[in-house]
């Protein structure tokens, strides 16, 4: 994607992955989003700075396994996502829980 537009960049990120693993990664400037399944690591890093007003270090994607999930007699799958874990620059933050 040479050219992408602003509705692609607001596309690419989901929503923020908030696990006690995650909360910690907080504590070394390291955010965890769902991401977009077909987005590479460019996007994902455009999308970030676009979206948050931040400078990105590094970025790592990952396809986590597919769970099972069970209600009464059925069986299926939760659905699939792939997850990114963003690095920032040291003086940048993303505030994921805003004061009310």
């Amino acid at each position: 994607m040479p050219n992408i537009t602003e509705r692609i960049l607001l596309d690419i990120i989901k929503y923020p992955l908030i696990t006690d693993k995650t909360t910690k990664l907080l504590e070394e400037n390291q955010y965890c989003f769902a991401v977009d399944r077909k987005a590479n690591k460019l996007d994902i890093k455009k999308a970030v700075e676009y979206l948050f007003n931040v400078k990105v270090k590094k970025v790592n994607t990952s396809h986590p396994p597919e769970k099972k999930r069970t209600i009464g007699k059925f069986i299926g799958k939760k659905p699939h996502y792939k997850k990114a874990v963003v690095t920032l620059n040291s003086e940048d933050r993303i505030n994921l829980f805003p004061d009310n």
